[in-house]
This record gives structure tokens, C-alpha cells and sequence, in this order.
């Protein structure tokens, strides 16, 4: 018995033990399980953060291939223009491509419910079920829904396939009246051209005008961001073309150099391109424009009528002088045909082609600095595209019925959907026109005044007021004279526009319509009154450098209290021409005639700056450039003068940084209040970092 007791606890002891080594099998197994699934989580994270990095830098290589891509555009920008076909009778004569009818989604008829789909069927009894009543009645009623059901679905494709028919027909009606209008004006266009061909050959003096400028319009497409808007006038007398052509600003050059992806941060980073880089381009776009406008009206001359071509390039910026929006001249050229002739323009490098023909190119374009244009199409006797010439209607006696359809149809040209209210109650509006855009689009009221005088701030701020009577996005005053300096300042972050009568005969001549200002030019907007600044100052230096290049400095200004500058927009520099009260103006940096000097001037009026202003700090600094900023010590003849008011001693003066001077940056000195009045205190602190020193030194933001 002992014997057997003790087998018995032995196997148990033997079923234990495989049951403990089973657990831990199956605890290993699982932990291996475990470890190798978030070995595999692990894997696949890895791979999808791989995959999604690989993602972020293949969009950064495409927004960088996209850079490369415009600045290769720039680049050839000449090359383009000489590839395109020529201008001539043949490109105004041409029709315009029309498109074949596509009815869209109004072209595929509505489907035909099917009978036989399975929604409509209804399953049989079999012979045994068919012997109950029950379930025949059931089923017969089944059936009853079932055609029912298809035939409401069938009557309702029916209806809508007859509406859809309905819609196409309407919309068909709508091509062919379209298409029918096209062919009109085309053929409307062809008789006009060949008229215009007619009168060019007869050699009158407007058809010559007219056939180069139509041919500037319609010249081979420019890049994206270029305006297409110019002024030229006909010199018949010495057969020389005058045009002033406007001209991208600096921001079509690319401001990064190459889009890169930070993994750390998980965002992309643009590395910007340098700023002699980004001058350099831009002076070559500039360049290349001017010569591809050259080339485009002596390739299109082909009747030998031109002699000469003086193109004057402008871009639309901010006067120093006025605070107002102006033209800008950044280059310009006069060419002859011989001198033209005799280029290979797919060889030459374009700004020393331009310099070479005699032409000026800003030597800071990316600030404005301007070049003093050739002769100008307004000082050219005749008519001038874009101004209006004597035998356009006189838009100051023009009936005002016929001035606001006038208006309309400058509008409709324009691409609105225009009505005119003159004959109705127009609550304020003479125009209605409608911006058929989805996204952006919307109502604009236009009211049309004919003043030969300023309009006054009344009108504008009434029309902010029809604006919302309206329920419009956006309000237009149009009109034959100019706006004061007050309407301006009124509209500012409003939706209103100003257009004036320079500006609308501008606007007519682009759509083809005609319009004069009377015997000359509408009336000027109100001028800000010019007062004499109280205190000036000038900071002149030689334009060229103890290292042998030419140098560039910025003058700047920094309205203080205690030591800090107001505001950002108390701080005046090349971007930022004068504060908000207009008390002290950058004026343009200018050559002095017959000498290697620079100057630039700031004045001051004492009596506009704020009571908060402390001291005006003036200071100076090196352009910046790559690798750093020259400095101070490399310039030759840096000076200061300055007068400040009224019992004041004469200018203080002092030589400038010539010297050891390593820093680029340096306060002149400032405008200080005190008891006895405004002085001029001469510094010679020197700062670092250039203009960014200085900006940080006196608190302004900085990014």
C-alpha cells in the first residue's frame, strides 16, 4: 500500500511539474510574442516616419524646383521674347480661338429606371405556398407596390430628363448667341485693323501710334506678376516712338533661395536668397525688359517707320516726398533702329547691353532709387495712348447719360456683368456692377461724377454709405478730376476705390474706348501743401569705397522717448519714408551733378511732431550686402550738415568716419526738445550690425 501511495504522489508530483514547465513555455512563447510584435510596432513607425520625412522633403525639393523654375524664367525672360513669333498685321487680324460646344454634365441623359432591376421584383410563390390564400393575397400586393414604385420612379426620370433636355437646349441657345457675338466682334475688330492698316500705311500719325501700342498689348505672354500697362506717343517729325512701360517691383525676385525640411521641428524652413543676388536679378529683369520691348516694336515695324524707341521703365511705389503712390523711373533707353540692328541680342548679357546702348538703370532698384527718365510721351506734341487724343470725345461736355454708359462699358469690357441705373431711382448709384466669380465675387456700385475740381470728402464718405445700403463688397468713385489728400486717408481699409480723370482716360484707352480730358490733363488731385521744414539735414559721402567698389549708405530716423522709439512706424528709413504725422520725410538718395558724391536729405518739421517725441535721432549705416555690412572705415568723405531752426548758429558739421572704424553703423546725432526749443546735438556713436544694430538699439521689432 505504501509502495502505491508513494507512485501515486510521484506522478503527481510528475503532473505538476509538466503542468509548471508548460506555463513557463507558455510564458516565454508569449513574451516572445510580445517583444517581436512591438519589435514590429516599432519597425512600422520607423518606416511610416521614414515615409512621411521622405514626403516633407520631397515637398520642400518641389517648392525649391519651383524657385529654380521662376528664376530661370527671369533669367529668360529676353530669350522668351525673341522666341515669340513677331507682332504684326497677321496677329491683329487672327480671330480669336473659339471653343467647340461642351454641354458638361448637361450632355448625359438621365438613366431609365429597368424594370427588371431587383428593387422592382418580387419573388413567386412556389407551387406548395401558392395553395394558401394568405399567402397569394400577400404577394399580389407585393407585386401591386413593386409596379407602382417603378412607375413613380419611371415618371420622375422622365421629368427630369425633360428638364434636363429643356436646360441643354437653353444653354446651346446661350453658345450660339455667344459664338455669334464673338464672330461679330472679331469681324468688327478685322474691319477696324484693316482700317487701322490702311491709315498706318497712309502714314497718319494716330494709326502709327495706335498699331504699336495695340501691338504691345497684344505681344507674346510675360511671366506671371508682370503689369501690362503703358503710355507712348508719336513724334512724327524725327519717327521716334516714346513709351513709358510699367514694370514688375522687386518682389517678383524670389526672396528664398531654396525650400529645406527640419526634421527636428517637422516644418519647412526657406533659406534666403542673398541680397546682392536678389539686386542683381532684378536689375537683369529690369534690363531684359527693356531690351525685349525694343525688340518687340522694331520686329514689328515692318514698314521701317521707326527711327528710334525711348522706353521709360516705371513701377508703381511710394513718393518719398508726398507719401502718395507715384511712378517710379527705373530705367530707361533710347535706341536707334542702326545701333539696335547691329546687337545679338540671344548673346548679350542684358545690363551691360543696356548701359552700353546709352541707357540708365536704377543703382538701387529693390529701394526705388530712380533714374531720370528720357524724354516723356506727354512732352511729345500730338496725342498720347492713354491720355486721349483731340478727335476722343470730351469726357468734362459729355452728356451724363452717355458718360455713366460710358462708364458701364468700360466695366462690362472689363469682364463685370454691369447695369446702369441712370434712369431709375438709383439710391446713389450710377453703375451697378456684378463680379461673377464664385469665391470672390460679389455687387460693386459705381458712382461717375464729371467735377472739373476736386471732389470733395462728402462724396466719398457718401458712398461708403451706399456701399452698405447696398449690400455691396465693394464701392468705386469715378470721376474727371482728382481727390484730395483727406478722401485718401478716408478710404484707407475700406472697400472703396478712387479712380481719377488721368487714371480713367488710362483705364478707356485700355479697352479700347476713347475719351479726352478737355484740351489737356484733368485737374490734379489736391496736392499736400508744401511748408518749408524748419530743420534739414544732409549726409553726403563718395560713392565709392577705400576698397575700390561702390558703396551705398541708408539714412534713418528714430522718432525717441526715453531712449525708445514710439512705434515701428515712428521709425523712418528707406521702407518706412516718414512717420505718421508726416513730421520728418526721407527723401530720395541722390548724385551729385559733376562729382563722385552720394546725398541724401531729411527733413524735419518741428511744429507736426507729436508732444510725445522726446528727440528725433538721426543715423546712418551700410548697405547691407554679402558677407556683412562694409564698414564705416572703407567710406570715403562721410559728412553731416544740418540747420535747425530759428536762432540756431549756423549748421554743425563734421567730417566723417574716415579711418579705423569697424563698425557699419553710426548716430549722426539727433533733434532734442528743451526749454529753449529744438537743437541739433552732433553724435558719433558707433553701432554694429548695420541697420539692424541700429533698429534693435532703439527698440524696434525686429524679426
Amino acid at each position: 500500500m505504501l509502495a502505491v501511495w508513494a507512485e501515486a504522489q510521484r506522478q503527481q508530483q510528475r503532473r505538476e511539474e509538466a503542468r509548471w514547465r508548460a506555463e513557463a513555455a507558455e510564458l516565454r512563447r508569449h513574451e516572445r510574442d510580445q517583444r517581436e510584435a512591438q519589435r514590429a510596432a516599432a519597425r512600422n513607425e520607423r518606416e511610416a516616419k521614414a515615409a512621411y520625412q521622405q514626403s516633407r522633403e520631397a515637398e520642400a525639393a518641389q517648392r525649391t524646383a519651383e524657385l529654380d523654375a521662376r528664376v530661370g524664367e527671369l533669367r529668360g525672360l529676353l530669350a522668351a521674347g525673341l522666341a515669340a513669333p513677331a507682332f504684326g498685321p497677321q496677329v491683329l487680324l487672327a480671330p480669336r480661338p473659339l471653343a467647340s460646344f461642351d454641354p458638361g454634365p448637361l450632355g448625359v441623359a438621365v438613366a431609365m429606371p429597368d424594370q427588371r432591376d431587383a428593387k422592382y421584383y418580387v419573388t413567386p410563390p412556389d407551387a406548395v405556398q401558392a395553395r394558401n390564400a394568405g399567402v397569394r393575397r400577400q404577394y399580389e400586393q407585393y407585386l401591386a407596390q413593386a409596379r407602382a414604385d417603378f412607375e413613380r420612379d419611371w415618371y420622375a426620370a422622365q421629368a427630369r430628363e425633360a428638364e434636363r433636355q429643356q436646360r441643354l437646349a437653353a444653354y446651346h441657345q446661350e453658345y450660339l448667341a455667344w459664338a455669334e457675338r464673338v464672330r461679330r466682334e472679331d469681324a468688327e475688330r478685322a474691319a477696324g485693323t484693316e482700317e487701322l492698316l490702311r491709315r498706318l500705311q497712309a502714314g497718319e500719325p494716330e494709326a502709327v501710334q495706335e498699331y504699336f501700342t495695340a501691338g504691345l498689348y497684344a505681344s507674346a505672354a510675360w511671366p506671371e506678376g508682370f503689369p501690362h500697362a503703358l503710355v507712348a506717343a508719336w513724334d512724327a517729325a524725327n519717327r521716334e516712338l516714346v513709351v513709358n512701360w510699367e514694370l514688375p517691383g522687386p518682389d517678383v525676385v524670389p526672396a528664398a533661395a531654396r525650400v529645406r525640411y527640419v526634421k527636428s521641428d517637422d516644418r519647412e524652413a526657406e533659406v534666403a536668397r542673398p541680397a546682392t543676388e536678389r539686386k542683381a536679378l532684378y536689375k537683369e529683369v529690369l534690363a531684359q525688359s527693356a531690351l525685349r520691348v525694343a525688340a518687340e516694336l522694331f520686329r514689328a515695324d515692318r514698314d521701317g517707320l521707326l527711327e528710334s524707341v525711348v522706353l521709360n521703365g516705371f513701377v508703381l511705389g511710394i513718393d518719398p516726398a508726398t507719401g502718395r503712390e507715384a511712378e517710379r523711373f527705373l530705367s530707361t533707353l533710347t535706341a536707334s533702329r542702326a545701333d539696335f540692328a547691329a546687337l545679338a541680342l540671344d548673346r548679350v548679357a542684358p545690363v551691360e547691353c543696356l548701359l552700353g546702348l546709352g541707357g540708365k538703370l536704377s543703382s538701387r532698384p529693390e529701394r526705388l532709387d530712380e533714374v531720370k527718365p528720357g524724354r516723356l510721351p506727354e512732352q511729345v506734341g500730338g496725342s498720347v495712348a492713354g491720355q486721349g487724343g483731340e478727335g476722343d470725345p470730351d469726357l468734362f461736355e459729355m452728356d451724363p447719360i452717355e458718360f455713366e454708359e460710358l462708364i458701364a462699358e468700360l466695366f462690362r469690357l472689363r469682364g463685370f456683368r454691369v447695369m446702369t441705373t441712370a434712369r431709375s431711382g438709383d439710391v446713389g448709384v450710377d453703375v451697378v456692377a456684378e463680379d461673377v466669380d464664385p469665391v470672390t465675387g460679389g455687387k460693386i456700385v459705381i458712382q461717375a461724377k464729371r467735377y472739373r475740381k476736386t471732389v470733395p470728402p462728402t462724396a466719398v464718405r457718401d458712398l461708403e454709405s451706399t456701399v452698405r445700403h447696398h449690400g455691396a463688397i465693394k464701392g468705386i468713385l469715378v470721376t474727371t478730376a482728382g481727390f484730395g489728400r483727406g478722401s485718401y486717408s478716408y478710404i484707407e481699409g475700406k472697400p472703396l476705390t478712387l479712380v481719377t480723370g488721368p487714371e480713367l482716360v488710362d483705364l478707356l484707352a485700355e479697352q479700347g474706348l476713347r475719351g479726352r480730358l478737355g484740351g489737356g490733363p484733368a485737374p490734379a488731385a489736391e496736392a499736400p501743401r508744401e511748408e518749408a521744414p524748419q530743420s534739414a539735414l544732409t549726409v553726403s559721402w563718395q560713392s565709392r569705397a577705400a576698397t575700390g567698389g561702390a558703396v551705398e549708405l541708408d539714412v534713418t530716423a528714430f522718432l525717441c522717448a526715453g531712449g525708445r522709439v514710439l512705434s515701428d512706424e515712428h521709425f523712418v528709413f528707406f521702407n518706412n519714408p516718414q512717420d505718421p504725422d508726416g513730421a520728418v520725410r526721407l527723401h530720395p538718395t541722390r548724385s551729385v551733378p559733376g562729382e563722385p558724391v552720394r546725398e541724401a536729405r531729411l527733413s524735419v518739421d518741428l511744429h507736426r511732431l507729436s508732444a510725445a517725441v522726446q528727440e528725433v535721432v538721426v543715423a546712418v549705416s551700410t548697405e547691407e550686402e554679402e558677407p556683412g555690412p562694409l564698414p564705416l572705415g572703407q567710406v570715403y568723405g562721410l559728412a553731416v550738415g544740418a540747420s535747425y531752426g530759428p536762432g540756431a548758429d549756423g549748421p554743425a558739421r563734421w567730417p566723417g568716419a574716415n579711418g579705423g572704424v569697424p563698425d557699419s553703423a553710426m548716430v549722426l546725432g539727433s533733434f532734442r526738445r528743451g526749454q529753449g526749443g529744438w537743437r541739433f546735438e552732433p553724435s558719433g556713436r558707433t553701432v554694429a550690425k548695420g541697420l539692424a544694430g541700429l533698429a534693435t538699439a532703439f527698440g524696434v521689432s525686429v524679426e
